[in-house]
This record gives structure tokens, C-alpha cells and sequence, in this order.
């Protein structure tokens, strides 16, 4: 969960300080501290919706005293016109937490809308995965929207799983010494994955023990052909220039798993607004 993190309030705090640095000036001059107000948030298209806890999370950080009501949860898809929630309290905290809540919120949720749109043209048979394509500092973010999205994680960083690359082949000379090596140092929890680019470092990789095999770029007949060659023996991931015009080709090849960069580093935000209504 990303709600009462340690992360989750240092990242707010940095986004708060970044756009309200010393004070809202506008607000500051026109709002009396004392007053108060609520606040609809609109879904001004059709959206699915993450980072709620977030959104709520930035004005919680400015003031525990603002009230909130929400008509929607995360991984609902909400309707264009729809009010996803009112905020209450005071006029101008709420004023100031508004950009930084609402520019969270948009990523997020576009990240959703985007993976939906995804794993829908996918279909159920193949699981749709992230990358680590994502806003630096922002991954956490960025790995628990796509879940709202119905999509899965890949690895978190380089920390936490092995993908043998193109440079990492090059840097070892193979891709069964790549393997090897690999296979030798990593911890006996954690699988090695390796990345190909043909036929003949298919066969290669799973002769060399590979754990998971990612076809890069490969076209749709050759990723068959992977497929036939590899017989269930491990999972495959295909990578490289994933659309929605031709995931639901990809996935038809037989494969396990697609992973698409574009769910994190090319998401669209979505159309929301906070709209004032002064008590």
C-alpha cells in the first residue's frame, strides 16, 4: 500500500515545497484564513481512477482538519461528468493543496486509463507488465497506478530481479556465459531472465538454464516461432514497440507476458478539476 508511508509523505512534502515554497501569495492576499468552503472533484472524461490516498494525502500533509467524501475507489472507472469526491475545511488550504493533489492525481490516474485500454485489447490470457520506464522518483507511483489499471509489475529496480540485457550479453562475450554468471550470483530466490533478439539466442538461453526469456522486437510470426522452440518449458515476455494497435496480435502469439513502456513513460493525464463552492 502507498498510503501512510514514510515515501509517500517525503515526496509530498518536496512536491508542496516545489510549488508553495514560502506561501501562496494569491491566497495569502484574497482568502481569510478563517474561511471555509468545500471542493468537488470532476471527472471531466471517462477515467479510471488511481492515487486517491495520494490526492488525499497532499492536503492531510498541509492540515489533518479537512473532511473528505469520495463516491469512487481506486480501479473504478468513473464516468465523464461524474464527481469522484467533495473536500471541506478551510477555503485556503484547500486552494493551496490543489495543484499539487490534482497533478498527482491526473498522472495516476491517465496511467490507469492507459493500462486498462491495454490489458482490455490483451485479453486474459496473457498478463500486461510495466518496465521501469517511469518519472524518477515517481516509480512507486507510476507501479501502483498500472495496478489500478488491471495491469502487473515487473521488477521495481535492478534490485529485486535479474534481466540479462543486450549490453549485459555484450559485456559477458554470450548469452550462456551471461547466464551463468548470473545464474551463479544471484540470490536462489530470484529468477534470471534474459533478453534475445533471434531464434538462436533462444535456443541458446534455454540451453544455459534462463529462467525467463524476453523476445526484443521480435516480429509477431518470430515470436511463434520462440514460442514453439521454448514449449512451455519457461515464460516468455515480449518487448519492443508494444501498441494498442498490435498488443492483441502479439498476445495471440502464445506468449506469457507483454511488457509495455509506454503505460509510464508516455501516459496521457486525464481531465480533472477542483471546483470551489464557498459555505
Amino acid at each position: 500500500m502507498i498510503e501512510n508511508s514514510l515515501f509517500l509523505n517525503r515526496l509530498i512534502r518536496t512536491a508542496l515545497e516545489e510549488d508553495l515554497g514560502p506561501g501562496d501569495l494569491t491566497t495569502d492576499a484574497i482568502v481569510d484564513p478563517a474561511a471555509k468552503g468545500r471542493a468537488v472533484l470532476l471527472a471531466r472524461e471517462s477515467l479510471v481512477l488511481a492515487g486517491l490516498p495520494v490526492f488525499r494525502g497532499v492536503f492531510n500533509f498541509l492540515s489533518p482538519d479537512l473532511g473528505f467524501e469520495f463516491y469512487f475507489e481506486d480501479g473504478g472507472t468513473v464516468p465523464a461528468g461524474e464527481k469522484i469526491g467533495v473536500i471541506s475545511g478551510a477555503l485556503g488550504t484547500i486552494l493551496k493543496g490543489e495543484r499539487t493533489a490534482l497533478n498527482f492525481l491526473q498522472r495516476m490516474s491517465g496511467i490507469a486509463t492507459l493500462t486498462r485500454r491495454y490489458v482490455d485489447k490483451a485479453g486474459s490470457k496473457v498478463k500486461v507488465v510495466d518496465t521501469r520506464k517511469t518519472v524518477p522518483g515517481l516509480r512507486i507511483l507510476d507501479k501502483y497506478a498500472v495496478r489500478m489499471g488491471g495491469g502487473f509489475n515487473h521488477r521495481l529496480g535492478l534490485f529485486d530481479g535479474i534481466l540479462i540485457k543486450d549490453n549485459h550479453i555484450a559485456a559477458a562475450g554470450s548469452v550462456r556465459r551471461a547466464v551463468s554468471l548470473a545464474k551463479k550470483g544471484a540470490p536462489h530466490t530470484v529468477r534470471v531472465e534474459v533478453e534475445v533478439e533471434d531464434l538462436t539466442a533462444v535456443e541458446e538461453a534455454i540451453q544455459a538454464g534462463a529462467d525467463a526469456i524476453l523476445l526484443d522486437n521480435m516480429s509477431p510470426q518470430m515470436m511463434k516461432e520462440a514460442v514453439a522452440i521454448v514449449a512451455d518449458r519457461v515464460e516468455i515476455e515480449a518487448s519492443g514497440n508494444i501498441t494498442l494497435e498490435n498488443i492483441e496480435e502479439v498476445a495471440k502469439t502464445g506468449v506469457n507476458i507483454i511488457s509495455v513502456g509506454a503505460l509510464t513513460h508516455s501516459p496521457r493525464a486525464v481531465d480533472l478539476s477542483l471546483e470551489v463552492i464557498k459555505t
